[in-house]
């Protein structure tokens, strides 16, 4: 093990914990952000360049693709390398990346640059959620830190639609991609003065045939739901190769034990298991309903796209002003009601929208989008807290990865199987209000399963 963290001891860490946060929540932010900001710029995009439909959509997709390809990768990689050094190089390499997007001559260029940003993120995010999972050693510390690191997916939601629009009238689409630029350079520079080195090497090992059946595995998830809307059978394809590569993964993993890429006594914790499931329900049915919802409005209500980013402004509000006080709140009424009753109030306000759907007025959504917000700020952090204090710092990487491909599974199935009900359905009130029922069952079931889990979830190692 890296000794810069431990020989040094926790007072000389404790010193640093709010420059480390700084860094850890710029990285977050930019990530995020540029995710929120590229939906709205894919129309001036296509105009540029000409480009198709399909082209646009992979203009989006190519980046989830990649990020979903590599997450356990770089897992492994920051528990294995460095968790900062792979932080760094995840940020260089989106920042790259972003600069590339700014300046494409062409739309393969963009999307093969959307893909590398993909790349970045991948190796970002988890070695983010592991630094903290190492410095803020304490339960208590580290959910209040959670709580911070949580509410900038909330500010990136609140600003992105915005910021977006305003850019892309004033400068162009191009614009969208150089915005983040300063801020995750600035991320490159505060960290290695900020964050303390740390890795886990011993007992491990690079595991490529997990590796490969892991990445094959999630790439055919995340295929097969982006292409679910307009290509029936390669999509069933994707499923099948899915399920596969899935299956092997799992009798690879057993049979190397705790080297493997996923150690499967991971899952022997409850409140990790228990954390993974309600992290997949609440994105489910958090990104169906950012995905439907400007949708319905600006195809049934003709909504501008402005507008429609202003209206679920209520949702990333309430995100952001409920999530840093997470941690606080985990202290007084505990982990457990915390996630489960945050995932909850998300079904809640999704059940709200669906029962609303048809009233002209959308103050019923808005309320509804309010719940989701809230539902959002009390449960991600402390969700995240939950998979990564459920393992030792040894693992912290590895519980990162898995916990973020949690969160994209839950998300880019979501969106294809809200959207598909939603186009059963011919869209308008009627899909929005059974896409929306879905979603909200599907709150609540993991909810209820966090609840019952978590009752009887053994003690963090």
């Amino acid at each position: 093990m890296d000794t810069r963290v431990h020989r040094n001891g926790p007072h000389r860490v404790a010193l640093s914990h709010f420059p480390a946060l700084l860094t850890l929540c710029l990285a977050v932010l930019v990530a995020q952000l540029d995710t929120a900001v590229v939906n709205l710029g894919t129309h001036r995009i296509g105009a540029y360049f000409h480009a198709s439909v399909g082209a646009l959509q992979w203009v989006v997709d190519g980046y989830n693709l990649t990020y979903a390809v590599l997450l356990l990768t770089g897992g492994l990689l920051a528990d294995l390398i460095g968790r900062r050094r792979i932080f760094i190089l995840g940020a260089a390499i989106f920042t790259g990346a972003s600069v590339i997007a700014a300046f494409s001559p062409s739309i393969g260029v963009l999307i093969g640059a959307r893909a590398v940003a993909g790349v970045g993120a991948a190796l970002l995010i988890p070695a983010s959620l592991a630094i903290i999972r190492v410095i803020w050693r304490d339960p208590r510390e580290r959910g209040r830190a959670l709580g911070i690191w949580a509410a900038c997916n909330g500010v990136a939601l609140a600003l992105g639609p915005t910021l977006g629009g305003v850019l892309i009238e004033r400068f162009g689409w191009r614009s969208i991609f150089l915005v983040v630029v300063p801020v995750s350079l600035t991320a490159v520079a505060l960290a290695p003065p900020t964050l303390p080195e740390s890795a886990d090497p011993r007992g491990r090992s690079f595991d490529a045939r997990g590796q490969i059946l892991g990445a094959v595995g999630l790439g055919a998830v995340a295929f097969a739901a982006i292409e679910a809307h307009t290509s029936v059978w390669p999509a069933l394809i994707a499923c099948v190769v899915a399920i596969a590569c899935i299956v092997f993964f799992i009798l690879t993993e057993r049979g190397i034990g705790s080297a493997a890429l996923v150690p499967l006594e991971l899952f022997s914790s409850k409140p990790f298991t228990a954390a993974s499931v309600a992290t997949t329900a609440m994105t489910f049915g958090m990104y169906g309903v950012i995905f439907l919802l400007p949708l319905m409005w600006q195809s049934s209500r003709g909504l501008s796209a402005t507008l429609a980013g202003i209206a679920l402004i209520p949702m990333a509000l309430a995100f952001v002003v409920v999530s840093p006080f997470s941690g606080k709140l985990s202290e007084k009424l505990g982990a457990r009601f915390m996630t489960a009753g945050g995932v909850a109030i998300v079904g809640i306000g999704l059940l709200l929208i669906a029962m609303t759907a048809g009233q002209t007025s959308l103050v019923f959504a808005e309320i509804g989008l309010a719940l989701t917000g809230v539902g959002m700020g009390l449960a991600t952090g402390p969700l995240m807290g939950e998979a990564v204090g459920a393992v030792a710092a040894a693992r912290s990487g590895t519980a990162s990865a898995i916990i973020n491909v949690a969160r994209m599974v839950g998300a880019t199935v979501g969106v294809a199987a809200l959207g598909a009900v939603y186009a059963v359905f011919q869209g308008g009130p009627e899909g929005l209000r059974f896409a929306m029922l879905l979603g909200g069952l599907a709150q609540l079931a993991g909810a209820a399963y966090s609840w019952n889990t978590t009752a009887r979830g053994v003690a963090a190692p």
